[in-house]
């Protein structure tokens, strides 16, 4: 052993090794299970939700009230949309801390890239 270990002073290359370790025993962690299906689902009438549009069901959108909306765009095909494919609700962006309907809609809708 060599004397700044035993005199307790760390030494670059000490450190430098235990990160290492730190790191290999985190990689072999099993992974965090999310949380999103036990988010609240976003209510149509939240201020949030009003102030954006949003509404659960896309094909009840007034395109008259919203022009921006383009036929066949849905929460399911935005870009803010994150979670598990297949869930019907999912974590937004916008909303955090709620779900969002994978039917719905709102205007801060954005095309997938």
């Amino acid at each position: 052993m060599s004397r700044s270990v035993l005199l307790g002073v760390v030494t670059r290359r000490t450190l430098v090794k235990n990160l290492g370790v730190a790191a290999a025993v985190t990689a072999l962690l099993p992974p965090r299970q999310s949380q999103a299906a036990e988010l609240p689902h976003l209510d149509a009438k939240d201020p949030a939700a009003i102030a954006l549009g949003y509404l659960e069901d896309a094909s009840q959108i007034d395109p008259k009230k919203y022009p921006a909306y383009v036929k066949g765009s849905t929460c399911e095909n935005c870009l803010l949309l994150q979670g598990t494919t297949g869930a019907h609700y999912r974590p937004c962006t916008l909303f955090p801390g709620k779900a969002v309907s994978v039917s719905g809609w709102c205007s801060g809708w954005a095309a997938e890239i």
